[in-house]
């Protein structure tokens, strides 16, 4: 890109990196193109940010590094444009939910606005929304109504809508939405971009108008997997400010299995739609070709627990949200939002406990059925409307849209809606993974390979996928090398597997290593230990979650411990090492390059 182009290229978020490298300062330029530009009446759009307001968030990062108080490597999101939904705070832009009636000025930053901030990003724009995020359909706005990016007859799913469209058609590299039936997943489905809905309580919602605070995400929209994950890790994190903000207790697996085991509906529900039903089978077809198997299961629970959020007493947290406005100026809502809203009054104290039990025994129902699954996979959602029908069935087509999403944060569970298979009729279906609390970064990983392998342009741009950056090391788990009874096959392999831990991959240690047969072991093993000289040893290399890490580490019996092993490579990791003195009865068996050799020469002997 240069800045003869007009606003900003659709660049992902190491592109935008790069952009900056050699020249921090032509952010200024860059910005300047885009503050000069023409109003466009954009309906994705309900402020967009001034020149001031731009100046405001650039100048003191250029300050920064030009005192050198800070580099770029500080800076992991430096320069990146970012659209935020307006339902949520950001200093100097009014806070609005799609209400004017309600309208604020925030005195500061949402918390996941002020990290993204701090990491370089700046915001540039707030985005239009079913208004106080009540609706999965992105037409209940008096800001008007966001069509999808692909055929404008159609409806570009809500409540995220503005958000989800300039992510989809490149105008920000990434966009902060909310997430309580599905806002967050439904509009990344009909864009043909990646929409991530984080575990609850893992993103702040400190700053963010309420819809339903048991239940709200923020989440995030991006062109690619990698984005999403790398801008919720950011912004992520404990916030003592929100009540309901969580602390990782680091237990999930880091990853899916090889072979991943694959939930899907036994019964799927397309509401007829033909065009979505074979676009979700084909989108079945790619992942059993990944490798993946699929399972049938009873939705039956899952159904009953999505009916719960719009049927049942939980609509009037929603009536709590925005009370006031339904109070003081009615007329100012959205008269489907206000006929929703209305409808929670009729509800009493009663109800809502009644609700809440049987919310906890329908999630303890899907938590059993999903143990031993790495994830849920659904249609995003099952069918799609267009604005017109929309105006003849509001609420009903609305809650078809929900039929895949109500369930999820009613059940404690993170998704990730993935861009997939298009319909016959060009436009985007996409799918969706949804698994326990806290596997989210299980599944930005399977679904990195998933984006990888499907090869669509991102969103609407008609740009394509670059290659895979490397992974970054989970801060939740232990990269650990095993050598001999742990490895897989092996009769200690279990004290892994049962704890969640993942395999990465084979390779060595560096040739500064010997391995040794110890005597009187009970099962077998050998001692790992660095000498002057040696050989490459083959080891295994595990992630283990961090919490786990302690109690697995307990049950090493003497003279092996865990240490610091240097790979062939030259990377270090925790692994088996051995107490010298165990060496002097044991045998040599550095020459055959690893455990599983020695013992197969041995057995053959």
């Amino acid at each position: 890109m240069t800045t003869a182009q007009p606003l900003f290229m659709p660049l992902t978020l190491s592109e935008w990196r790069r952009e900056f490298l050699q020249d921090p300062k032509r952010i200024a330029d860059i910005y300047a193109a885009f503050s000069d530009a023409p109003e466009n009446n954009d309906p994705a759009w309900i402020f967009k940010a001034s020149r001031a307001l731009i100046a405001s968030q650039i100048e003191p990062l250029l300050t920064a590094l030009a005192s050198g108080e800070k580099t770029l490597d500080d800076f992991p999101l430096f320069g990146v444009p970012f659209a935020v939904k307006d339902n949520i705070d950001v200093v100097g832009m009014p806070t609005s939910a799609a209400c004017p009636a309600f309208a604020y000025s925030p005195e500061r930053d949402a918390t996941v606005v002020a990290k993204l901030k701090a990491a370089g990003a700046v915001v540039i724009g707030k985005t239009n929304l079913d208004q106080f995020a009540t609706g999965l359909v992105g037409t209940r706005s008096p800001y008007g109504a966001v069509p999808n990016t692909f055929n404008p007859d159609y409806v570009s799913g809500g409540s995220s809508s503005g958000s989800a469209s300039v992510v989809a058609r490149g105008l920000a590299a990434f966009a902060l939405g909310t997430d309580t039936a599905g806002s967050g997943r439904v509009p990344a489905g009909f864009n043909n971009i990646v929409g991530l809905k984080p575990t609850k309580g893992w993103l702040s919602t400190h700053g963010v108008v309420p819809a339903c605070r048991l239940n709200d995400c923020v989440s995030v929209f991006a062109l690619t997997v990698e984005d999403a994950y790398t801008v919720a890790r950011i912004a992520g994190g404990y916030d003592e400010q929100d009540a309901y903000s969580r602390l990782n207790p680091r237990t999930a697996p880091a990853r899916f299995a090889p072979a991943p085991r694959l939930a899907v509906p036994d019964v799927l529900e397309f509401y007829g739609d033909k065009k979505s039903q074979a676009a979700f089978e084909k989108s079945l077809a790619r992942l059993e070709a990944l490798g993946a198997q699929l399972v049938p299961i009873d939705f039956s629970a899952f159904r009953a627990l999505a009916e719960q959020l719009y049927a049942g007493a939980w609509v009037a947290e929603r009536t709590v949200a925005v009370g006031a406005v339904l109070q003081s100026q009615p007329e100012a809502m959205d008269p489907t939002v206000r006929g929703i809203v209305e409808s929670g009054v009729r509800f009493s104290a009663c109800d809502a406990w009644r609700a809440e039990y049987a919310r906890a025994e329908l999630a303890r129902h899907i938590q059993t059925q999903l143990a031993g699954f790495d994830a849920l996979v659904v249609p995003t959602s099952p069918t799609i409307h267009t604005l017109e029908e929309m105006k003849a069935e509001p609420v009903r087509y609305n809650s078809h849209f929900g039929y895949y999403t109500n369930f999820t944060n009613l059940a404690d569970l993170c998704a990730l809606a993935l861009p997939a298979d298009f319909r016959d009729d060009g436009l985007p279906a996409g799918i969706t993974l949804i698994a326990p609390a806290w596997r989210d970064g299980a599944l930005a990983r399977f679904g990195a390979l998933w984006q990888q392998a499907v090869t669509l342009p991102l969103g609407a741009t008609n740009k394509a996928l670059p290659a895979p950056q490397p992974a970054l090391r989970s801060e939740e788990h232990v990269r650990l090398a095993v050598v001999g009874a742990h490895l897989r096959g092996m009769p200690l392999n279990f004290q892994l597997t049962t704890r969640d831990a993942v395999f990465v991959e084979e390779t060595t240690t560096d040739a500064r290593y010997r391995l040794f047969a110890l005597a009187n072991t009970t099962p077998p093993k050998p001692g790992l230990a660095r000498m002057a000289e040696g050989a490459p040893i083959a080891v295994e290399l595990w992630d283990i979650p961090l919490a786990r890490f302690g109690e697995f580490v307990a049950e090493i019996p003497a003279p092996l411990g865990i240490g610091t092993l240097t790979l062939a490579d030259g990377r270090q990791v925790k692994g088996f090492i051995c107490e010298p003195q165990a060496l002097a009865d044991a045998t040599d068996i550095t020459s055959w390059g690893g455990w599983k050799a020695w013992l197969a020469r041995h057995q053959t002997a």
